[in-house]
């Protein structure tokens, strides 16, 4: 009982953030660690849980109208692409590496919201449609790529190119994002139950929180507009560089 009180509001909390502006596996995956499930089996359970709620919020999404498909169905399949190229890369990279250049991008990404304070608020019109998928499809690829070697903040990072390169506002942004986070989700999902690594007790009632989460996140969205995503992307940029920078420092002991 103990761990469904810690992991279930935990979920509930993940999901709507991550329906929001992406970075909701910063809450979900410590939630499953707190309730002293292993690290392993505690990343298959929240891949499978978290693809059942973004597939949640990317139906909420699309039936208010808010995926470009083009955008997003090109960008899903570079992502699965990606993160398989971005997991073999990890085999290679020193950890300490990538947390270091993660460290010094969050505040660049930070300081450019806070100054450009119409981004992603109205959409500038669609890119020419060969144009449109090339570049959804590299964005799929590069943060599959990221998602594979890093992880954290993938939804957040799609959200943000959607917006600069491919002309979209932040709410559909957040729409499409849910797609491709599904896919990759979908992915990893596949890899972790052939393995073993699922805690398939507590998915049911984990799946109903994070499925919920992510439609009360996906409506919180829809009707109040960018302005609050891009108050979430905040939160979660914050949440990025506190948890980067503690495990820079514990490697560095």
């Amino acid at each position: 009982m103990l761990v469904y009180l810690i992991v279930c509001p935990l979920i509930f909390l993940g999901g709507f953030v991550d329906s929001v502006a992406g970075g909701g596996g910063l809450i979900t995956l410590p939630a499953y660690l707190m309730a002293g499930i292993p690290v392993h089996a505690a990343a298959g359970t929240n891949k499978v849980v978290n693809g059942i709620g973004s597939f949640t919020a990317s139906v909420k999404y699309f039936r208010g109208g808010k995926i470009r498909l083009p955008v997003a169905l090109w960008a899903a399949l570079g992502a699965l692409a990606g993160g398989y190229a971005g997991a073999e890369a990890a085999k290679l990279l020193p950890a300490a590496v990538l947390q270091g250049l993660m460290l010094a991008a969050l505040p660049v990404v930070a300081v450019f919201l806070a100054l450009k304070r119409d981004f992603g608020q109205a959409p500038a019109g669609a890119l020419p449609s060969g144009r449109e998928a090339l570049l959804s499809l590299l964005t799929g690829l590069a943060i599959g790529c990221y998602d594979g070697l890093v992880g954290p903040g993938t939804g957040t990072f799609l959200i943000m190119i959607f917006t600069a390169a491919l002309r979209l506002d932040l709410v559909s942004a957040s729409g499409c994002a849910k797609v491709v986070n599904l896919a990759s989700n979908a992915a990893a999902a596949v890899s972790f139950i052939l393995g073993g690594k699922t805690v398939w007790a507590l998915v049911p009632a984990a799946a109903v929180c994070s499925a919920l989460g992510n439609y009360c996140g996906a409506r919180y969205t829809i009707q109040g507009g960018g302005k609050r995503v891009r108050g979430m992307i905040f939160a979660v940029l914050g949440l990025m560089f506190v948890k980067l920078l503690a495990e820079f420092i514990a490697a560095g002991k």
